[in-house]
């Protein structure tokens, strides 16, 4: 459904739509999103059934794309069968992403050398499919940056370090690499200067912007629950980073976000794609 002209076009690359505290409100969350000027929200798997369901949920709702994977701290809970279905159903016309996947030293739910394994798995699959990749990274910087590196020796790297809240030096040598940037809600807050240092070092055609949700909503929401529609927060947090109008950052992250999903440009402002 294309949302009025005169909103600014937004694209939340990252939120987690099958989480429960989300499904059971979808329709007032979808509504409330449209009403903010979003054209897209990237739905991202962590599970084989989560996956699942992410694809059903872009096929039920044209505002809704897929990405398809099984995020680091769930790959010790994997079946034998999950990781050739994920590379099955990542063909579906609905997933436009591979992911999330990476390595998180935080939880420590799963063997490093596990989480290494999956993560080389979805960026196998990724290159195959010509779909990017979607990394999480938790505590695992120079580790990820390991992985990454030897990936990047067979060429650019068409992915996203989602939610950055890393160094510097890892925010250049991936946008080096090829891949995109992404801000969650933690821009905004108040002590996250340095976050905000790194987002204007960024090369403005590797920005995107996302909620993360149901997790780390932006202020003035921050501890309650995320929801697509507060993207708004954080594109506004980054206007005044950037010294950009609200409507620039807006046009600016949602058409990197078209492009690095492969989807057709906004036809004009506020146009659905």
């Amino acid at each position: 459904m294309p949302v009025p002209n005169t909103l600014p076009p937004l694209f939340d690359t990252h939120a987690h739509l099958d989480e429960p505290s989300l499904l059971a409100d979808q329709h007032g969350i979808l509504e409330l999103a449209r009403t903010h000027g979003l054209v897209g929200i990237l739905t991202i798997g962590t599970t084989l059934a989560s996956s699942r369901h992410s694809i059903e949920l872009a096929a039920s709702e044209e505002l809704i794309y897929a990405a398809v994977g099984i995020h680091p701290n769930y790959v010790s809970q994997t079946q034998e069968t999950d990781w050739p279905e994920i590379e099955r159903i990542a063909e579906s016309p609905r997933v436009v992403a591979i992911g999330e996947t990476g390595l998180d030293h935080y939880w420590k739910h799963t063997p490093i050398d596990q989480q290494i394994d999956y993560f080389e798995r979805h960026l196998a699959l990724s290159a195959r499919l010509g779909k990017p990749f979607i990394v999480h990274c938790r505590d695992a910087d120079d580790d990820v940056l390991r992985v990454l590196e030897r990936q990047a020796r067979t060429g650019p790297l068409e992915g996203v370090m989602h939610s950055f809240c890393g160094r510097e030096e890892m925010a250049r040598q991936c946008v080096d690499w090829g891949m995109m940037i992404s801000f969650s809600g933690m821009l905004s807050f108040k002590r996250n200067d340095e976050l905000r240092h790194i987002a204007r070092s960024i090369p403005r055609d590797r920005i995107l912007i996302e909620t993360d949700s149901p997790y780390l909503a932006p202020i003035p929401f921050r501890g309650k629950r995320n929801q697509p529609a507060y993207v708004k927060h954080t594109a506004e947090v980054l206007a005044t980073t950037l010294d950009l109008s609200y409507a620039e950052i807006c046009a600016l992250t949602t058409a990197n976000a078209l492009r690095f999903l492969h989807l057709p440009p906004l036809e004009s402002p506020g146009t659905a794609p």
